[in-house]
C-alpha cells in the first residue's frame, strides 16, 4: 500500500523560506508524476507544483518564480522550497500523484505570520 509523509512544515515570518519534503512508499515513485497541493481554511484543496518524470516542472502563477518542486528519486522524495513567503501561503500542504490519487498523507502545516 502507498504511504505518503509530508513534513517540514512550521512557523515563519512573511518572507521567509521553508522547505517541505514528501516521502513516497510503496510505489514506483521513480516513474511517477508528482504534485504538491494546499488546502487553507475556508477554501478548496488547490494545486501548487507539479514535476513530471523527466523533471519538468509547472506552478500556480500565485506561487511562480517563488517555490521550486524538486524530486530525488533514489531517495523516493519530493521537495518543495518556498521562498519570499506571503501570509496567503499559510495552509496545510500535501504531496500526491497525479489522478487517480493516493491515499492522502496527514499533510505539513505551513503558518506565514505577517
Amino acid at each position: 500500500q502507498v504511504q505518503v509523509v509530508e513534513s517540514g512544515g512550521g512557523l515563519v515570518q512573511a518572507g521567509g523560506s521553508l522547505r517541505l519534503s514528501c516521502a513516497v512508499s510503496g510505489s514506483n515513485f521513480r516513474f511517477t508524476i508528482m504534485d504538491w497541493y494546499r488546502h487553507a481554511p475556508g477554501s478548496q484543496r488547490e494545486f501548487v507544483a507539479r514535476i513530471t518524470v523527466g523533471g519538468d516542472t509547472n506552478y500556480a502563477d500565485s506561487v511562480k518564480g517563488r517555490f521550486t518542486i524538486s524530486r530525488d528519486n533514489a531517495k523516493n522524495t519530493l521537495y518543495l522550497q518556498m521562498d519570499s513567503l506571503k501570509s496567503e501561503d499559510t495552509a496545510v500542504y500535501y504531496c500526491n500523484k497525479i489522478p487517480p490519487f493516493f491515499a492522502w498523507g496527514q499533510g505539513t502545516q505551513v503558518t506565514v505570520s505577517s
